[in-house]
C-alpha cells in the first residue's frame, strides 16, 4: 500500500494510546537524495518541559532533511497538541515512534528509514532504531546520556551523527564526548565550542553541517 501526500500534509496515525498527531513534509524533488526516496521520523524534545514537534531544533531537522529531497514526518508524543494519552516517562513514547514506524511501514514501505531526535528525543530515537530493519541513519541532537538509555553494548545498527554544543545548560556534554568516543559504529560528531541547548544562533551552521555530513555518511 502507497501513501500519496502533498508537499506538507497534516496526519493523524494510530497510537498505543490514542490518535498522535503528525505532520508529513514532501522532500524536494532536487534534493541531494531525492531519487533515493527515504523517510526521516523526527522526535522532539522532553513533553514536560515544552517540547514540542514546533520546536527549532526539530524543524531545522525537518528542513535539512526535507531539503536533501527526504521525506519526513514530525510528530507530537502523547499528550502533546492534539496527540492523545499521558506522558509516559520515555516508555510510552518509545512505543509512540514505534507506532509512527509501523504506519510508515504499512503505507510508505519502499522507503528506507531515517531517525533523528533533539535532547529527550534522541532517546527515543536511539532506543527504537534497534526495531528498523534496514536503517540507513540515525541523527542524535544534545542527547542526555546520563538520564536515558541509548546504545546497546556500544553499537548502533546504523551510521550515527552526534550534535552538541560545549555551554548546553541541560546536558553535560563532556559525558556526550566521552559516550561517543566509546562507540563502536560509525560515527560523526559534529560539536559547538560556544552553542548552548537550544543552539541559539547556530541553527544555520548546524543544518549546513548536518547536510554535509549526511551526504558522507548515507553515500558511503
Amino acid at each position: 500500500m502507497h501513501f500519496s501526500f502533498a508537499k506538507e500534509q497534516e496526519l493523524y496515525i494510530p497510537g498505543p494510546s490514542g490518535q498522535l498527531e503528525a505532520v508529513i513534509h514532501q522532500g524536494h524533488e532536487d534534493g541531494h537524495f531525492a531519487a533515493r526516496e527515504l523517510l526521516a521520523i523526527v522526535c522532539h524534545p522532553h513533553p514536560q518541559h515544552g517540547g514540542t514537534m514546533d520546536n527549532k531544533v526539530v524543524t531545522t531537522l525537518m528542513r535539512t532533511y526535507r531539503d536533501l529531497g527526504i521525506h519526513v514526518i514530525r510528530f507530537n508524543f502523547r499528550g502533546i497538541g492534539k496527540s492523545e494519552g499521558e506522558f509516559d516517562n520515555a516508555v510510552g513514547e518509545v512505543d509512540d515512534l514505534r507506532a509512527i514506524i509501523t504506519w510508515s511501514q504499512q503505507h510508505l514501505s519502499h522507503m528506507p528509514l531515517l531517525l533523528a531526535g533533539f535532547s529527550f528525543g534522541s532517546s527515543i530515537a536511539a532506543q527504537a532504531s534497534y526495531d528498523v530493519i534496514g536503517l540507513r541513519h540515525l541523527t542524535l541532537v544534545a542527547p542526555p546520556v546520563e538520564r536515558y538509555p541509548y546504545d546497546r553494548a556500544g553499537a548502533f545498527p546504523a551510521p550515527l551523527c552526534v550534535i552538541q554544543g560545549d555551554k548546553d545548560e541541560r546536558v553535560f556534554a563532556e559525558g556526550v564526548y566521552q559516550w561517543v568516543d566509546k562507540l563502536q559504529s560509525p560515527t560523526e560528531l559534529i560539536r559547538y565550542p560556544e552553542a548552548s541547548h537550544f543552539f541559539h544562533g547556530y541553527l544555520t551552521n548546524l543544518k549546513s553541517d548536518l547536510t554535509e555530513t549526511l551526504v558522507r555518511q548515507i553515500s558511503a
